[in-house]
């Protein structure tokens, strides 16, 4: 099994409906976000996903993500923007996307400060 990952980030705000505290308000970070793809096998050239291929496809993403408030982001469809929920919408899009019979997207890990990470995947 071979695994290849790539890290990402962009600027957001969001508030946190329903918590108890100073994240109920609305605030920003700098979202770091880790992409990692599995897979079996390596094409001809020896690579199991073009690092550029994976980059551009994160990139188009967060590009509808950066310097909003994710509260208002239409393709959040009005979750709760926690990291967790954070993580798990961009699993699914970026499977959407990039999940083919050679490689798929194994996790997505999501930090909205250095010192701590929500991580996404599915068995």
């Amino acid at each position: 099994m071979y695994e290849v990952s790539i890290n990402a980030h962009f600027s957001a705000a969001h508030r946190l409906n329903g918590y108890q505290g100073a994240c109920s308000a609305l605030h920003g970070h700098n979202w770091e976000v880790e992409v990692s793809v599995r897979g079996e096998r390596l094409n001809d050239t020896g690579i199991l996903m073009d690092f550029r291929e994976l980059k551009d496809a994160v990139a188009r993403l967060l590009k509808t993500l950066d310097h909003s408030d994710l509260n208002a982001v239409d393709a959040l469809g009005g979750m709760n923007p926690t990291s967790e929920n954070l993580a798990r919408f961009l699993f699914q899009a970026l499977s959407r996307e990039v999940n083919g019979a050679e490689y798929r997207v194994w996790r997505v890990a999501v930090r909205e400060t250095p010192g701590s990470r929500a991580t996404y995947w599915e068995e």
